[in-house]
């Protein structure tokens, strides 16, 4: 069915000449079509969902609650098999944003509605929310049902906050390439590779300090990797949607 972006778009449009508030007006313009587009369909909603819980089961009727005792290396398998779960669900979901626009054929409308920075901008925070939904309901039925035990709480959401954000840094320009190719998810998930791999490295490792009951001192060096990645990703995002997203 197509989405009608109509009302946003005369927000959008009206707003483009007023510099920064402008243009965080007409991102949040994006941000709310979308939203409801997703309230309505609900479809990149139920897919990370689904595949979070499902994933998150599997591993629980698979492997069971791991004894410390017989696995010293438990915290790092740990954080790698929830950074694996979150990775693969949110890959069902992220590229949606953009290409329901180009199923829909909404996307040229769009394109004279808002100016790149604003839709980028617009689509990053779509990204966000569906994301943080989607990484706290996975976290938390893995703490609970493979029964993991974290040391340091705040420590391990604050690692799970960054690295999600680099993770929809990364996804969002992605998207947004991929939006028009014919196999997008195959697509998505190898141009996406080879940017997120430094970046779950860096969160699984630090990921593990928190569940082993680490202090921050220990991952001040995990938090800085992921915090100026994530910085790199979304200024070199912001460069280049400009180009990708016009034709």
């Amino acid at each position: 069915m197509a989405i009608d972006p109509a009302p946003d778009q005369h927000v959008v449009a009206q707003s483009t000449g007023d510099g920064g508030a402008a243009l965080l007006r007409a991102a949040w313009a994006v941000f709310r079509k979308d939203l409801r587009s997703e309230l309505r369909t609900r479809y990149a909603l139920n897919a990370v969902l689904l595949f979070a819980v499902s994933t998150v089961v599997a591993l629980s009727l698979g492997l069971g609650p791991l004894a410390p005792l017989r696995n010293p290396d438990l915290p790092i398998i740990q954080a790698a098999l929830l950074w694996i779960a979150i990775l693969f669900a949110a890959f069902t979901g992220l590229a949606r944003v953009f290409v329901h626009e180009e199923d829909a054929r909404t996307a040229a409308a769009l394109r004279l509605a808002a100016p790149p920075l604003a839709v980028y901008l617009g689509k990053l925070f779509f990204n966000l929310l569906l994301l943080a939904v989607l990484a706290s309901l996975t976290a938390t039925l893995f703490l609970i049902m493979l029964r993991v035990r974290v040391g340091n709480l705040g420590l391990f959401i604050a690692l799970l906050g960054v690295g999600s954000l680099g993770l929809v840094a990364a996804t969002t320009l992605i998207a947004a390439i991929i939006a028009r190719a014919s196999a997008r998810g195959a697509l998505f998930a190898v141009l996406s590779f080879p940017l997120l791999t430094p970046l779950l490295v860096v969160a699984i490792r630090g990921t593990a300090l928190a569940v082993e009951g680490r202090g921050w001192e220990a991952a001040i060096a995990p938090l800085q990797v992921l915090v100026a990645y994530t910085l790199a990703l979304f200024t070199a995002s912001l460069f280049l949607f400009k180009s990708v997203w016009e034709p």
